[in-house]
């Protein structure tokens, strides 16, 4: 596995080797060594996906305290633009984005930390997206930021007609006016 740090140093692109022949495939998709070597220590604890059609925006989404997220993204099938807000009010990199194109040809997969708002595009005829989280859904701790805040000004790269969006999603808060983190101890270890 290839570790790529982005612009944003905590939100990591791997991506897995893949032995392929006439047959198919095969890949590690997660190896705790590798990924506390790399990344850092974790304890993924659930399994989610999610089918979308093409132009369905799912995000901006995170959880509060003490249900905060770390989530470990990838595409199955079709593809996505992925993308991960810093919402942790003292980062040097508050408000700034990172996005990747994952999808089922590039394996990509992205590690979102807590402190970090997340969300993704659908931008083939139809995408499985699948995820690890660190931490159990929490109603009361859910919250979203708008996908089109013009302060983060996220660049979807797709028609702004063709997207769709969730009512829980249009009526998302701008992030001037969000629940958000301290920088620090959202893991408990003051990283």
């Amino acid at each position: 596995m290839k570790f790529i740090k982005t612009e944003i140093p905590d939100v990591v692109i791997i991506e897995p080797k893949v032995f392929g022949d006439d047959r198919g495939y095969f890949m590690e998709t997660f190896r705790q060594d590798l990924f506390e070597k790399n990344v850092r220590k974790i304890n993924f604890i659930q399994d989610n996906e999610s089918k979308s059609k093409r132009g369905v925006l799912r995000g901006l989404h995170y959880q509060l305290p003490p249900f905060a997220q770390s989530k470990l993204v990838r595409v199955i099938k079709g593809s996505v633009i992925d993308v991960a807000v810093d919402i942790r009010k003292d980062s040097p990199t508050f408000g700034k984005y990172v996005a990747v194109e994952l999808s089922e040809e590039n394996k990509r997969q992205l590690f979102i930390p807590r402190g970090f708002a997340h969300g993704f595009l659908v931008t083939s005829d139809e995408a499985i997206f699948v995820y690890k989280v660190d931490n159990y859904y929490s109603p009361e701790c859910d919250r979203s930021i708008r996908y089109d805040d013009p302060d983060i000004n996220i660049d979807w790269n797709f028609p702004k007609d063709e997207i769709l969006v969730s009512d829980k999603d249009k009526n998302a808060l701008f992030l001037k006016d969000a629940e958000i983190f301290e920088y620090t101890d959202l893991y408990g270890d003051n990283k």
